[in-house]
């Protein structure tokens, strides 16, 4: 019982105990006057003055230089052809030949007609020289000479008109008939595409065209040769814009012997400013909402004003400020989703 009844103190003890230290925690935790921080935590950086490059990143298509579909002028079955698919040809060189029998015939007849009017015509002259004929028989003497003359040269262009040539030097990209084939006017024999120098056709928005000039240059990247740049250069902007209110820029690109590219190649083009100008910059981490409607935390003494802003120019990290800020700001970098205008806020990194 005594046992027991010591047990029931001691018991007693331990708990006063944990309650007298509980109490005094909760009061040193607690002191009259304490209050708990609501300030944001966030970093900041200066806005300042920096030499910026303006770079404009486009994907796009690279073309042949000349890219032409060989047609048939003549009518006939095809006798001969000089090319297969891949060959190199220049300018001039026959492609096909065509059956010219007939033509050379005409061409044959042809000939005959203009040497007869042609005698007539001198047989003319010295009459009408004696008086023996008219003006106006020597007249139709001549007409009939300059008509032979005409139907001659009709005559010779359809016999060369039976050798379809190619208008441009170049590699033939695709050949549409074979030895037999019978052709028509108008028909497609072969396409031939000019790939020592290559085209690339970009649409670029309006700002970026009044930024570029013919001339400045491009570094193109593609996928086929990593790391490997091609360097070219505007040839035009179009004066122009499309239905989409984008301008057309073409740019000249030599094929490059070690590395060559082929036309319908998928690139990336690069836009380099050759003007570097000084703008006052902050970085794209700082930025509240889209690039058209801009806004930034702006610190000062501790508060955190919401200001919106005109952003410029781009690059991959930086953008240029032409309104809202000045030399010197504290804007924002980090914590601003959690910030509200005129919020109190604890700047713990200054970049």
């Amino acid at each position: 019982m005594k046992r027991t009844r010591n047990w029931l103190i001691f018991s007693l003890v331990v708990v006063l105990i944990v309650v007298v230290f509980l109490f005094r925690s909760s009061e040193q935790e607690v002191q009259p006057g304490s209050t708990i921080s609501t300030d944001v935590p966030v970093s900041v950086t200066l806005v300042r003055k920096e030499r910026l490059v303006s770079t404009i990143s486009l994907v796009g298509t690279i073309n042949a230089n000349n890219d032409v579909n060989v047609v048939s002028e003549t009518q006939g079955v095809v006798k001969e052809v000089f090319v297969a698919v891949g060959s190199g040809v220049s300018a001039g060189t026959v492609l096909v030949q065509v059956d010219d029998e007939i033509p050379r015939s005409n061409l044959a007849t042809a000939e005959i007609n203009y040497q007869k009017a042609r005698r007539d015509f001198e047989r003319s002259e010295t009459l009408y020289q004696e008086n023996s004929i008219s003006p106006s028989q020597l007249d139709a003497a001549r007409l009939a000479l300059k008509a032979a003359e005409n139907q001659l040269d009709l005559s010779r262009r359809q016999v060369e008109n039976t050798k379809i040539k190619s208008p441009i030097s170049g590699t033939v990209n695709s050949r549409n008939v074979d030895v037999g084939t019978m052709v028509q006017p108008g028909m497609t024999v072969a396409n031939i595409v000019d790939i020592t120098r290559l085209k690339v056709v970009v649409n670029v928005s309006e700002r970026e065209a009044f930024r570029l000039k013919p001339g400045d240059t491009v570094e193109i990247t593609t996928d086929v040769y990593p790391g490997q740049k091609f360097e070219g250069r505007v040839n035009n902007i179009a004066s122009k814009a499309d239905e989409a209110h984008t301008y057309p820029v073409e740019i000249g690109l030599p094929n490059s012997a070690r590395y060559p590219l082929k036309a319908g190649m998928f690139c990336r083009i690069e836009f380099v400013s050759t003007t570097p100008t000084e703008a006052l910059t902050i970085p794209r981490l700082s930025l509240v909402g889209s690039i058209r409607n801009a806004q930034v935390f702006v610190v000062r003494s501790s508060i955190a004003y919401l200001r919106t802003v005109v952003i410029g120019r781009q690059t991959n990290e930086m953008l240029e400020v032409v309104e809202g800020l000045s030399e010197g700001d504290t804007v924002v970098t980090s914590g601003q989703n959690n910030l509200s205008d005129n919020a109190r806020v604890a700047v713990f990194s200054t970049q």
